[in-house]
């Protein structure tokens, strides 16, 4: 009976996240490079990490304080017969960055990413393939899917002797972080703390050992990767382990 349940669950939760829902949508001219380029979720250049123009930064009911960065949905224009190009045709893109409010706009007039709006902030060429780009701000449709990357999970080392820090990227499956833990050759398993977007960190010394890292995405699946980073590695690298 107790498997049954857990089975229905899994079922009813799936169902929800195929559902379409409402939201708003606009986008950042590329020579602004703020969505291309950086972003809130710490991903730096986009093109070097797999996440290419399909991006966009999302409100904060979306953005959930950093939690939603590196996940995936499929957008469409709809119901605006003017800016939806069409037939409704659907990208899919990854969130990278966070789209602040302006509470000094209205919510409907400028302070679209004001909470709690449901809003995409795009990049130019995702937002071109849903709608024309002289449009100001069109109706969509969203609903999460399945990231596709190619390759592992790719981790960035950072921090200094005494901080430690990692960026997780190239993430597949439902493409969100909830856990890491990290592991040294001289150290049991260390469970690390979101510092901003997919930036996760320790207060542990691990210079000089080989690195393994346990890594559970927001489905509550984990993928394990041994000694990804050999004892040689320097803050800076990257090393690629397992995906999902």
């Amino acid at each position: 009976m107790l498997c049954y349940l857990m089975l229905l669950r899994i079922v009813i939760l799936t169902a929800s996240d195929d559902e379409w829902k409402s939201a708003s949508a606009t986008y950042t001219k590329e020579t602004d490079g703020s969505i291309t380029m950086e972003g809130a979720c710490g991903y730096g250049k986009l093109q070097k990490n797999s996440y290419g123009q399909y991006s966009a930064g999302l409100s904060s009911l979306l953005f959930n304080r950093g939690r939603t960065c590196g996940g995936c949905f499929e957008v469409r224009c709809v119901d605006h017969i003017l800016w939806c190009l069409e037939g409704s045709p659907s990208i899919t893109i990854t969130v990278t960055d966070f789209c602040a409010p302006n509470y000094g706009l209205p919510d409907d007039y400028g302070g679209w990413c004001n909470f709690p709006r449901e809003h995409f902030e795009m990049s130019e060429a995702a937002f071109a393939e849903i709608a024309d780009r002289k449009a100001d701000i069109v109706p969509v449709q969203y609903r999460r899917v399945n990231c596709d990357r190619i390759g592992g999970l790719r981790f960035t080392l950072g921090g200094s002797s005494y901080f430690y820090q990692v960026l997780i990227t190239n993430v597949g499956l439902d493409g969100e972080v909830v856990a890491v833990k990290v592991k040294g050759s001289k150290t049991g398993w260390i469970s690390m703390g979101r510092n901003w977007g997919q930036n996760w960190q320790c207060n542990v010394a691990l210079l000089g050992q080989p690195l393994s890292f346990e890594v559970t995405s927001s489905s509550g699946r984990t993928v394990t990767s041994y000694n990804v980073a050999p004892p040689t590695w320097r803050f800076g690298q990257t090393f690629e382990g397992k995906q999902f």
